[in-house]
């Protein structure tokens, strides 16, 4: 048995993540989300997929990039005939 850092829960099923040099364990996914995961500078958002860096600054998206200033973000290129 394992215990959650984040909730303090003990469960057989834990798991670990190795990241920058520390080992950290959570019982489930929501839990290491809640401690890992980039909050978005403008809307405070825990950023689950890829988000957007600019400066040094994490976003969930173009638009709350663009709405901090950033530019020369998108989220996708559009072509002419709709494909990517």
């Amino acid at each position: 048995m394992a215990t959650c850092e984040v909730c303090g829960n003990e469960y057989d099923m834990a798991f670990e993540v190795h990241s920058q040099g520390a080992v950290h364990v959570f019982d489930s996914f929501e839990c290491a989300i809640t401690r890992m995961a980039p909050v978005c500078e403008h809307c405070g958002c825990r950023i689950v997929g890829h988000g957007a860096e600019v400066d040094g600054r994490w976003y969930c998206c173009a638009h709350c990039a663009r709405e901090s200033g950033a530019t020369g973000i998108v989220d996708r290129e559009v072509t002419a005939a709709g494909s990517r």
